[in-house]
Order: structure tokens, then sequence, then C-alpha cells
């Protein structure tokens, strides 16, 4: 029953050799080309607990009184968020699980998409044809940390209040517009009523949905692009060494997906995060001690706080402090990340096709720009912790921003250059290896020439020999046969 359907489909839509075709696809094996997967499985558990918190999450900000099993914080007035959020960790079966799984995974999402960049810049896998994959992958992270960002501030507790009080900031320090977006965003004066009502409607909605059409997308032009591979015998610009989609490539893609997780589901039973009942309601008056977000946007926290206290005036218009740390680094940020491939290719003159990728070291001014840039924001990372880092090793907070200040200007200087070194003696060893084996090479090529010059004049003198052996041979009868006579 099952085939005779099969073969109608069939048919009508001649998609069997369509299949047949895509199942044959060959995949390189490295593990760095599973970062993306990662990225995929992560945000398929996304996805899922996404669905089973909404159905319980609500998103009012008007006040009630908490009477829910959490008891240090019954009689307390909360927004209606919060308190739902209360009852999905204390009262909803596997809720503080779905809730904490989440949170992990929206972690390991935005991890792995910035390991899969990451490789992607350092092997060149950005060059034609693939360079709007590559602004496909920056516009999935701007994304993943909206999202991230939003969900984070939904339950309208002490720390993620907090976090939205410095993006209203934020978005109120760009100048001529600053104002009438914070109106537009938040609905009103800070602290407005609307903005977690907003972010929820982009939070399950409309953000994942272009997610979802991007991945779509990428997927589609790998698929019609083949897959860069790395460089080695029998590899080439116009052919892909590997494993088969099916069944091979695909035992092991489930495999990830399992092993994804099981880590997630062990991350999220065993290890806490976020516990908003600590925290307590937001109150606009109050503020959370040591508040860190996430740490992807760990870096906009930590360039705020080393941020010298600079504001200027241009233009009849005031530019707050908070826009140049996190205003206009994050749009230079992005500008340089979408506009990398062409600049490249504009710089070396480089506009063919790439199949094959680069071996970091033997492209050492990238590579050393990479870890100049990933130098840079690491330390802001860290300076978005400096309360933290400063009372854990007791340290006195303002001579540790000092420090942090001049290290972000000068580390990552040191750590391009040393990368560069690095890889231009690596390069050059390779080089010399390669030399190596390309100059023995050639002298068993020769030597196996001059084997097969000498071996057609050796038949002619073996030839000769055998000549004059065959008279000998007849004088030798003629003799035995004349001493039988005798």
């Amino acid at each position: 029953m099952i085939a005779r359907l099969a073969r109608w489909f069939d048919d009508r839509l001649a998609a069997s050799n369509f299949v047949r075709d895509k199942l044959n696809k060959v995949f390189p094996e490295h593990f760095s080309f599973m970062f993306g997967e990662l990225a995929l499985y992560s945000f398929v558990i996304l996805v899922v607990t996404g669905i089973f918190m909404a159905l319980f999450f609500n998103t009012s900000l008007s006040k009630t009184v908490y009477e829910g099993a959490y008891e240090p914080l019954r009689g307390v007035q909360v927004s209606q968020a919060y308190a739902s959020v209360l009852r999905l960790s204390f009262e909803v079966r596997a809720g503080m699980v779905m809730r904490q799984i989440h949170h992990w995974a929206a972690l390991l999402f935005m991890a792995s998409i910035v390991l899969h960049l990451c490789r992607i810049f350092f092997t060149g896998a950005f060059r034609r044809p693939r360079e709007i994959n590559w602004v496909i992958g920056v516009t999935l992270l701007a994304l993943g940390m909206f999202n991230g960002f939003s969900g984070y501030s939904l339950p309208d507790d002490l720390l993620s209040g907090t976090g939205l009080r410095i993006a209203h900031a934020i978005v109120q320090s760009i100048p001529v517009i600053g104002a009438w977006a914070t109106f537009l965003i938040f609905g009103g004066e800070y602290p407005a009523t609307e903005i977690i009502s907003r972010l929820y409607t982009m939070h399950i909605f409309l953000v994942p949905g272009i997610i979802v059409a991007l991945i779509s997308i990428h997927l589609a032009l790998v698929v019609r692009q083949k897959h860069t591979q790395f460089p080695g015998p029998g590899r080439r610009d116009d052919n892909v060494v590997g494993v088969r989609l099916w069944p091979t490539y695909t035992a092991l893609s489930i495999g990830l997906f399992f092993l994804v997780s099981a880590l997630l589901a062990g991350l999220g039973g065993l290890v806490q995060i976020n516990p908003v009942w600590l925290w307590g309601p937001y109150e606009p008056s109050a503020v959370t001690i040591a508040a860190q977000p996430d740490w992807y946007v760990g870096w906009g926290e930590g360039a705020l706080r080393l941020f010298p206290p600079w504001e200027i005036r241009a233009f009849g218009y005031m530019v707050p402090n908070p826009f140049f740390p996190a205003a206009l680094l994050p749009g230079l940020t992005f500008v340089a990340l979408y506009a990398w491939p062409f600049l490249e290719a504009r710089v070396t003159g480089d506009y063919d096709e790439h199949h094959l990728l680069d071996r970091p070291r033997d492209r050492p001014v990238r590579t050393a720009l990479g870890v100049v840039v990933l130098t840079f924001y690491g330390i802001l990372l860290l300076a978005g912790a400096n309360d933290v880092i400063a009372t854990e090793l007791g340290l006195p907070i303002i001579p540790f921003v000092y420090f942090l200040r001049g290290a972000v200007l000068v580390l990552p200087v040191l750590a391009g250059l040393t990368t560069w070194k690095i890889c231009r003696d690596l390069a050059g060893r390779s080089s010399l290896e390669a030399a190596r084996e390309e100059l023995a090479a050639r002298t068993e090529a020769a030597a196996e020439a001059e084997e097969a010059e000498e071996e057609p004049a050796r038949e002619p003198a073996e030839a000769s020999q055998a000549e004059s052996e065959q008279p000998d041979a007849a004088t030798a009868g003629r003799s035995g046969s004349g001493s039988g006579e005798a």
C-alpha cells in the first residue's frame, strides 16, 4: 500500500531522481563542519521548549499579589508576567527543567554561531561564490543576539528589568531619533507597560520565523554550491571528498542531535541558571548587585563600563555617553562583518571562485586581524563582569577598570602581531617541507627516467652477447662430433 502510494506521487511529481541525487551528495569529514549543525539542533530544542513555555507565560504587567508555591515571595506584589514565570518554575510539571534547557540552548545556539562564523572567516569560506551565505550567517548572529536579549527580558524580574533600563538608555542616546525610537519601542515613558508584550510577539513569532527562513536559504545554498573542504590528497576545486548524505552522514548528524539533546537536558536538570525568584520582581528604583547579561551581549556591557565619561555636542545635538560604546561600536562591528568578503576581494584582487579552504597559517594578515577582533571583544566581555572579578580577587575596582582600559587597547595589537609572526613561521616551514617533498619527488622521477633510459641500452648489449655465445657453442659441437668420429 505504502509503495503504491509512493509510486503514485512519484509518477506525478517525478521526485525520485531529485531525491536520489540529493541523498548521494558528498560531505567532507572534519569536526569544524559540525558547528553549523550544532547551532541548528540547538535552535530546534529552543523551538520545542519555547512552545512549551509559551503555553504558561502571561505578558501582562498589571500587578497581582503572589500566592504561589514559592514561600519567600508569598504576599509580595508582582506583575502577572513575573508570577507566571514563578508558576511555570514551581508548579508546572517539568516547567523548571524546560526553562533551564531553553536558556542553556540559547547560550549554545549563540556559541555555535560564533564558532561557525570564526571557522568560515579563518578558512576563507566566505569568498566567492559564498558571500550570500556569509551575509546570512552574520544576520543570524544579530537576530540571535536580539532574540536572546528579548527572551531574557520577558520574566520582569529585577535582573532583566535592569537590562531593559540599559537598553532604553542606549536607544535614547541615539542622536535625532533616540527619543522618538524609545517611545515607539517601549510604548511610552520608562517604565512603559507595552514593552513586554511587544518583545514577546517578536521573540516567539517574528524573529524565529525570520531565523527559520534564513536557515532554509542557507542550507539550500550549501546544497546548490556544494560544500567547501580543506586541501589534501585527491581534493580539488571541482570535487568533494567525504561521505555521502545517506546513510553515513545522516547517521552522524542524528547522533550529534541526540548528543546535543542529552547535553542540554543534563544541564537543564543539574545546573541552575537564571533563578529569577532570587532576584525578585522588577522595581524601577532598584538595581541588582553584580548584574551581568548573558555572554553574547556581555561585551556591550563591558564597553559601557570601560568607556570614559565623554559626551560631545554636534550640530546642535548632545551625543550622550552610552551612544559610543553601546550603539556606535556594535553598529560599526556589524557593518565591518557584512562588508568583509567584499573588502578582502577588493584589497587582494581575488575574485575567483574558491571551493578549497585556506589554512589559517597561509593567510597571516587575515588570521592576525581575526585574533585582534576576538581579543578585543574578549576583554570587553571580561570587563562586563569587572565588579565580580574584582570582588573575587580582592582587587580595588577603579585601578582594575583602568587596567582593563589599557588592556583593551594594547593586548589586541600584541596578540595580532604574535599571531602574524607565528603564521609566517608556520607557513615558511610548510613551504620548506613542500619544497623538500617536491625536490624528493623530482629526484625520484629523474632516477626512474635514467633507469628507463638504461634498460633499452642494456637490452642490445645482452642480445649481442647472446649472439657471440652461439658460434662458440656451434664450434664446441663440431669439435665434439669430430672427436667422436675419431
